[in-house]
């Protein structure tokens, strides 16, 4: 049976109306960058085609080279903007910037990576070429440290008030202040979970000001 990191890791863990401190250890991560709301924007759709292929090939090949099975682990994603009032109040998606992410194994190599890529691109056919992002993947390690977060069941759109809580009362209250990107897991699969239903954890890294 494939290991699964959501049901080991603390960072995978979390509950609806609670904010919880942790530490987050470092994680490695395949990423794409870009820009624009990501229900409109063919940037963001070439980038989760160009991820969930690589992490698939780089999970078969850990299997065959290595005798490790290990599951694809969710899309994630990083958020921000010039004005971080857009994640909340406004939700002005336009000027919203992201990376895209799918948190990979540590036993994962640049070799095994590149290795990847090459395979997802000898692949493709006229009916199906490969993603236009695909050599906009990279990896890398994302060490974020202390984080709050807590469990968003909904709509994406409805996250903005729980977000409000956690930027203007939680973390301020709790001698906190924000730090680094505002990070989502996306733990339902939004092409088979009605929009009510979704299952998202919210971070936000976070330092110790008192």
């Amino acid at each position: 049976m494939a290991l699964d990191p959501k049901k080991t890791l603390d960072a995978y863990r979390a509950k609806r109306a609670e904010f919880r401190i942790l530490d987050v250890p470092p994680m490695r991560y395949l990423m794409v960058d870009g820009a624009g709301d990501p229900n409109t924007a063919q940037a963001y759709q070439d980038a989760v085609t160009a991820l969930f292929p690589v992490a698939y090939t780089l999970k078969f090949a850990s299997r065959e080279q290595l005798g490790i099975d290990t599951v694809v682990m969710p899309l994630e994603g990083l958020w921000h903007a010039p004005d971080m009032e857009s994640f909340t109040s406004r939700r002005d998606k336009s000027a919203w910037l992201w990376t895209l992410m799918i948190m990979v194994p540590d036993h994962v190599t640049p070799t095994m990576f590149a290795s990847a890529v090459d395979a997802v691109e000898a692949k493709q056919t006229k009916r199906k070429p490969a993603s236009p992002a695909l050599h906009s993947v990279r990896l890398e390690t994302l060490d974020e440290g202390l984080c709050v977060q807590t469990l968003h069941i909904g709509s994406y759109d409805d996250e903005g008030p729980v977000l409000d809580e956690l930027h203007h009362r939680f973390i301020p209250e709790n001698g906190l202040s924000m730090t680094g990107l505002h990070h989502e897991v996306y733990l339902s699969d939004v092409r088979r979970v009605e929009p009510s239903k979704l299952r998202t954890i919210l971070r936000q890294p976070v330092e110790r000001t008192a």
